[in-house]
């Protein structure tokens, strides 16, 4: 839409839906480009440009809170402001206002309309200032046929803070009309003859990593907001998005070997799988199947890499702090797990750097946006996807609610598969109370919701305890009884295993306790 004051001389501003695909790639992986199909068809036809962006934000990053993007970029002789909005179901998506412009700075009379126009109170005007820029060589494609218009454009430069400085070369697949299935056709095509891998972070959420110091860094699940009006079908493709995010976030993470990332990988992961679970009504067909599959799989991949972390720091510290204790096998059978455990983590890089994990990725993105969950050829499916979310959140709370509480038995008398089994249950009641409490907002649910969180993430807690000890004795048993460990290494072992038998009954009564608080809380959905 156009806006056009002719008294004032105020320029037009253009304002669209921006569906844009990002992918990464190593600059030395360029020259494969040419290889790809589609481009080779139309190699020569490039149209190159040098752009100079400048981002706009105040020192307490108010526009970066709200989802918004201030940006005036140069071409040429040319200033271009763009205002962007993110925040919708799909993380492929936004609201963009673009406008050309004198000079440099913003000309914020040009944000009346937009997204930042409720934020431009007089004492934000003037805290706006530059926080970071980027400068890169950008080739352009335009790719059309009878159906479809995609614009392709390969940047290469460097986003600057003036401080720091972070090397760029990233792919951008942006849909001018067609179907959004069309993007992630060709994204397909582009990973079969470069290593590209999926990004779902932007130049200018880099760009604020790269200020605040926090790029590369572990990556905690984030608030989902979802709409009370949003269909069922909408809400999970909002909470799918979210643990994507997630999962991808942590790339970097995990090469970088940091244990923390795999921990956070791997939660997304989990949430990922209890997203499916909690909407199996939705994603009930073959190609959901296949990806549960893949998310699987990269799970035990990762796993090793956790529970040994979690064993060393249980065990060999300990061990090293009272070293004159402990009988010389000891710490010996202590170094074979470090070694494990640094053999697990190259296992864990080596899965996120493959072409399986970018393939995955991009898949789960596709399925996403344009799988055949989203346009169901049974009648009945199509009707549980546009049921409003809070009927829908509602039922399945309640459901999940009372299978948690209805064991009558004391935790104590149940054998580990049932053990297992309540974890996982107690596992998919907090993944689903976080997805969905921000659909109640009353209160009354607003205080029950602050007694149930702290509940379910002891008793999560306390059982996955129990879960832990019992993974790490079955390590160490393996560790024990290893070909030429000896007797003094088995022993060793066995004083170990003692160390976390010893645990047991302390955490048992935790899950008890917690147990018995959930049985006291009220629901807030009701």
């Amino acid at each position: 839409m156009n806006r056009f004051d002719a008294q004032s001389g105020i320029p037009p501003v253009l304002a669209r839906k921006e569906v844009e695909l990002k992918l990464l790639l190593p600059p030395k992986s360029l020259p494969a480009l040419k290889k790809v199909p589609f481009l080779r068809a139309i190699n020569g036809l490039a149209k190159r440009t040098t752009e100079v962006s400048v981002y706009f934000d105040t020192d307490k990053r108010q526009l970066h809170k709200q989802g918004l993007i201030l940006r005036v970029r140069k071409v040429g002789d040319q200033y271009v402001q763009t205002i962007k909005s993110s925040g919708g179901a799909s993380p492929f998506e936004r609201d963009e206002w673009e406008a050309a412009i004198a000079g440099e700075q913003p000309d914020l009379r040009l944000a009346k309309g937009t997204a930042l126009e409720t934020l431009l109170c007089g004492k934000l005007r003037g805290q706006l200032k530059p926080l970071f820029e980027t400068r890169v060589r950008r080739s352009f494609y335009h790719l059309t046929d009878d159906t479809r218009a995609l614009a392709l454009t390969i940047d290469r430069g460097t986003i600057d803070t003036g401080k720091r400085s972070l090397p760029l070369c990233e792919i951008e697949l942006e849909l001018e009309h067609g179907d959004v299935s069309d993007l992630f056709k060709f994204a397909r095509e582009l990973i079969r003859f470069v290593p590209a891998r999926l990004a779902l972070k932007s130049k200018s959420e880099r760009g604020y990593e790269l200020v605040d110091g926090g790029q590369d860094m572990p990556v905690k699940a984030g608030p989902i907001n979802i709409s009370a009006d949003a269909s069922t079908r909408d809400a999970f493709q909002m909470i799918g998005s979210a643990c994507l995010e997630q999962i991808i976030g942590n790339e970097a993470a995990v090469i970088k070997g940091d244990p923390e990332g795999v921990h956070q990988m791997r939660v997304g992961l989990r949430r990922l799988r209890a997203g499916m679970s909690l909407f199996a009504g939705l994603v009930n067909d073959p190609q959901s199947t296949a990806l549960k599959a893949g998310l699987k799989r990269l799970a035990t991949e990762l796993g090793p890499a956790r529970e040994l972390e979690v064993l060393v720091k249980r065990v060999v510290a300990p061990i090293r702090r009272q070293r004159a204790r402990w009988d010389t096998a000891v710490p010996a059978l202590s170094r074979d797990l470090v070694r494990e455990r640094e053999k697990a983590v190259v296992l864990a890089q080596h899965a996120v750097r493959s072409s399986r994990f970018r393939a995955l990725t991009l898949e789960i993105a596709t399925w996403l946006q344009s799988g055949e969950w989203t346009m169901p050829q049974d009648e009945l499916v199509r009707d549980r996807g546009d049921l409003p979310i809070g009927v829908f959140a509602t039922e399945r709370l309640s459901r999940r609610f009372r299978n948690l509480c209805r064991r009558r038995e004391a935790l104590a008398q149940l054998d580990a598969r049932s053990l297992h089994k309540l974890r996982i249950q107690t596992k998919k009641l907090r993944y689903a109370v976080e997805f969905l409490a921000n659909l109640f907002t009353s209160k009354r649910a607003s205080k029950r919701r602050k007694l149930l969180a702290p509940v379910l993430e002891r008793l999560q807690d306390a059982l996955g305890e129990l879960n832990d000890i019992a993974v790490d004795e079955a390590r160490l048993a393996v560790l024990g009884r290893r070909r030429g460990a000896g007797r003094n290494r088995a022993f060793a072992a066995g004083l170990l295993t003692g160390r976390e038998d010893a645990r047991i009954e302390a955490a048992l009564k935790r899950a008890t306790q917690a147990y018995a608080q959930l049985a006291k809380v009220k629901p807030f959905w009701e």
